[in-house]
């Protein structure tokens, strides 16, 4: 085969493949429009969607938190105001407690300085007594034993 005959037949398979590339760039553009484009558009809504819900669960997620901190913190205070109010009631008891004490051991003070002095008073008394009967005593055995 001669050079002028392969450029015959490569000439006469190009203008038999001419048909066949118009029609594979017809389907081409016909595919790229019909299929490709709503693809891509589905698929970019798809994904704007998908982006949305993360964005969206993200922020809930996000919300959640510090609802969450903000519970924990307020649950916190409420114990450190439960803390502070029971220690200044045990603060309030004791100082009452303080008081009563107090007010018992000088009430009892009292009544054992009173007592003290009865006590005094019964045994200065007794001592008179005894003062007298033992003069009594001694006048009558003195008598007895010179009578």
């Amino acid at each position: 085969m001669s050079f002028d005959q392969i450029l015959a037949k490569v000439g006469s398979l190009i203008v038999q493949a001419v048909p066949t590339l118009f029609l594979i760039v017809v389907l081409h553009f016909y595919l790229k429009s019909m299929l490709f484009k709503p693809l891509a558009k589905v698929l970019a809504e798809r994904d704007a969607l998908t982006k949305g819900a993360k964005a969206t669960a993200e922020a809930s997620l996000k919300l959640a938190d510090e609802k969450a901190t903000q519970y924990e913190k307020s649950i916190r205070d409420a114990r450190t105001e439960l803390y502070k109010e029971q220690e200044s009631m045990r603060k309030q008891w004791l100082d009452d407690q303080t008081t009563q004490l107090s007010t018992a051991r000088t009430a009892s003070e009292a009544r054992i300085r009173i007592a003290r002095e009865e006590i005094a008073n019964d045994v200065a008394e007794a001592r008179k007594g005894l003062d007298a009967e033992a003069s009594e005593l001694a006048d009558k055995i003195a008598a007895y034993i010179v009578g």
